[in-house]
């Protein structure tokens, strides 16, 4: 018989519910009792993850919020194991590009033990800080400095337990009266060496962000590249260019075949350009606080990125034809 471990954020879920629906997908799909492993302050994912490697079991299950999922798919990355998911928290943000069932228990076991497997590509980020200390860390969604990290850092706890998503809202407000303006120099898949100023550097194995918002409109978890966008808006007009793009452009034209052939193509504006690689390699002029997926990582001075194509197995949803055959 086959058998799960769950690795467990016990903040995030109902643990007599969870408890509950796992005994009843293990009796529908005839597994053993799952392996319960609980997250702690001190070791958020990665500990219990290798256990459950070292028991030889045939899927994990993360049940917690993105950070929970990006330290299991940390530890599970290369190991062939499929990381299944269980989303809770606010973000979810692997889940929603991966187009699963966000809020239904049931369902999202029943992909554990009974789905597909699909291969997805994970990011490696090498981070430096002022004092020359390296660490590497793994993540599915996106890397990213400016905007993006100071709303995380901005972004009230407490608010965001109650709110949500909707806690943000006050951090946006917060972080675009901030000047702060990135300074940096970075090279892509070997070339040349570019300098320039940002408001923000997004760096996305992920397209999609909550809200349905469309940020990196071209990204795929599984083509063996990141999508990254450079922000560098000039005053109020430029911010009103980057919300055409991302709110109409991306998350309207582009949804239609109609909307598309409006665009047409290659359509950039000088406060948003795309870029497209494999290997992102840049240096700040002063320390910056940089997030992946979601957490922060402190002040970095130097970031090296690369992506590890099809390392990570996902267990998705069965299609019609595979759960009928």
């Amino acid at each position: 018989m086959s058998i799960a471990a769950i690795v467990v954020n016990p903040v995030k879920v109902d643990e007599p519910a969870l408890r509950a629906a796992l005994s009843a997908a293990e009796e529908r799909w005839g597994w053993e009792p799952t392996l319960w492993l609980e997250t702690t302050e001190e070791d958020p994912g990665a500990g219990q993850t290798r256990e459950a490697l070292e028991r030889g079991v045939d899927v994990v299950i993360a049940a917690g919020g993105d950070g929970t999922v990006r330290m299991v798919a940390e530890a599970l990355r290369g190991h062939g194991t499929p990381l299944a998911l269980l989303p809770s928290g606010t973000g979810n943000l692997l889940a929603r590009n991966l187009g699963l069932t966000l809020d239904d228990v049931e369902h999202s076991l029943d992909s554990a033990f009974g789905g597909e497997d699909r291969p997805i590509d994970v990011g490696v980020a090498e981070l430096r800080d002022a004092a020359g200390a390296t660490a590497e860390h793994a993540y599915l969604v996106m890397a990213g400095f400016g905007i993006d990290a100071q709303m995380i850092a901005a972004t009230d706890d407490d608010l965001k337990a109650k709110a949500g998503w909707l806690a943000y809202v006050k951090a946006i407000g917060t972080v675009l009266r901030d000047k702060n303006e990135l300074r940096l120099r970075y090279r892509l898949d070997g070339g040349r060496v570019h300098s320039v100023r940002a408001h923000t550097v997004i760096v996305g194995n992920c397209g999609s962000l909550p809200a349905n918002i469309l940020l990196l409109p071209e990204a795929a978890v599984d083509d063996g590249e990141f999508d990254i966008v450079v922000l560098r808006p000039e005053g109020f007009f430029g911010w009103l260019q980057i919300v055409a793009k991302v709110f109409w452009e991306n998350g309207v034209l582009r949804r239609t075949s109609v909307g598309r052939r409006l665009m047409g193509s290659g359509h950039e504006i000088h406060a948003m350009n795309y870029l497209k690689g494999r290997e992102l390699v840049l240096r700040l002029d002063r320390p910056q606080p940089v997030d992946l997926d979601g957490d922060l990582f402190g002040e970095v001075i130097a970031m090296r990125t690369r992506v590890d194509p099809l390392s990570l197995t996902v267990r998705v949803p069965a299609t019609p034809d595979a759960a009928t055959s």
